[in-house]
């Protein structure tokens, strides 16, 4: 469960990730604790996209690449040991974040500004976005507009079968921030998934 309240000496992020190669964009803003790492920030932009954690991923921090422990490639580095704090160099950086290295859906991941925490306060928390995740394995950006293309036309050949694989319906602008925080509020009850990562700071230290 997510704890209320602040602790002293924590700072919290504004960060707003966006989906590129997608028009009208797909976005999300959210707030998180600057102890995350950025293990829990996969896990987060998971939630708040609306992916369903089916694929690789991995962070482009600068020209350092993080990714999850037994898929990481040559050179790259352990998310579980990367704090926000001390790779979040100053409000307006920017970080990328690849998701499905087939279909390779690139996120764009701009820290906006920084707050102390507020009393009462559930973090992480989403507080603005717009619009739908595309469907996994849809093909990418180029097959995610084919993809509504074909829904969107009756007549097209495709369009039955296409809706059906969807599960029979598929609002491009739909978006329910009130479930995103429902899930994101249930975090902390992932942790039995996640012992066996050795992660590298204490359980109560993830979420505020």
């Amino acid at each position: 469960m997510v704890v209320k309240g602040s602790r002293k000496g924590v700072t919290i992020y504004q960060a707003k990730v966006t989906l590129m190669g997608v028009s009208p964009p797909v976005w999300r803003r959210f707030l998180v604790a600057d102890e995350a790492t950025l293990g829990i920030l996969h896990h987060i932009l998971q939630v708040v996209m609306g992916w369903d954690d089916y694929h690789v991923h991995l962070f482009k921090v600068g020209d350092a690449e993080f990714g999850a422990p037994g898929f990481m490639s040559r050179g790259m580095k352990n998310e579980n040991g990367a704090r926000l704090s001390k790779v979040v160099t100053g409000m307006g950086m920017k970080m990328y974040y690849l998701y499905d290295l087939g279909d390779r859906w690139l996120h764009e991941v701009v820290f906006e500004k920084s707050m102390p925490p507020e009393q009462g306060m559930n973090y992480p928390v989403c507080i603005e976005g717009k619009r739908a995740c595309p469907p996994e394995d849809c093909g990418g950006p180029g097959g995610y507009e084919h993809f509504l293309e074909v829904i969107g036309n009756p007549e097209d050949p495709e369009h039955e079968e296409m809706l059906e694989w969807a599960g029979g319906e598929f609002d491009p602008e739909a978006f329910d921030m009130d479930e995103v925080n429902d899930v994101l509020s249930h975090l902390r009850e992932y942790r039995e998934m996640m012992k066996e990562e050795e992660l590298p700071f204490r359980p109560d230290m993830i979420f505020l």
